[in-house]
């Protein structure tokens, strides 16, 4: 077995590099896309409960249906490819961005804020220095399971062409070969740590005061 995945890896290298690049370019976007959505968004729920139930239960119901499903769904909406994988990542990425940006300006202190206020500062002041600076944890720990979760369902996108390592892992299943399972599965569970470890890297240096 150890034989046959090392083979393939070795004369196989140059596909693997382009499913790889093909499959985080698909996740980022989608992420990218969930992100300019989900956050607005949250912010404004964060603020009117008749707003949070107008924007957060669609999502939360379109949340319950399977990924696969929705691509599915999309085929004949879309056609085949990567918008619509990456048209349903991205449904699949807003919920955790959007709930943990309501979460997030809620547990804003009201004495913080009425201090800023006190101070003379601006409804814009008071949100660019103190509602999304104590917001911004919980915003990055959203984003943050939101890449994850799309990494993780990107695999899917090959079942409709638009490649990516879930290409290795149908193969896998079409041959009923479990070396190209084990290298489709292993891949994206390294590139999942990774893109994990590099997105804790970077929360690191925008929330650097609180390791200080």
């Amino acid at each position: 077995m150890l034989e046959e995945m090392l083979t393939y890896l070795s004369t196989h290298t140059g596909n693997i590099a382009e499913q790889i690049g093909t499959h985080l370019g698909i996740s980022l976007v989608s992420l990218l896309a969930a992100a300019l959505i989900g956050l607005p968004c949250g912010y404004l729920a964060s603020r009117s409960v008749k707003w949070e139930n107008v924007v957060s239960i669609p999502f939360e119901i379109l949340r319950v249906v399977p990924s696969l499903a929705l691509l599915i769904l999309l085929i004949p909406l879309m056609g085949t490819g990567v918008w619509p994988a990456v048209t349903a990542l991205t449904v699949l990425a807003i919920p955790p961005i959007l709930l943990n940006t309501i979460a997030g300006f809620r547990s804003v202190p009201d004495f913080m804020v009425e201090s800023a206020s006190g101070i003379g500062m601006t409804e814009q002041e008071i949100l660019k220095q103190v509602r999304i600076p104590s917001a911004m944890p919980m915003i990055l720990a959203g984003l943050r399971t939101g890449l994850v979760e799309v990494i993780a369902s990107a695999t899917l996108a090959a079942k409709i062409g638009a490649g990516g390592l879930g290409e290795i892992i149908f193969t896998g299943l079409g041959l009923n070969r479990t070396d190209l399972l084990l290298i489709g599965g292993g891949l994206v569970a390294i590139l999942s740590l990774l893109c994990g470890l590099v997105f804790d890297r970077i929360s690191r240096r925008i929330l650097r005061y609180k390791y200080i």
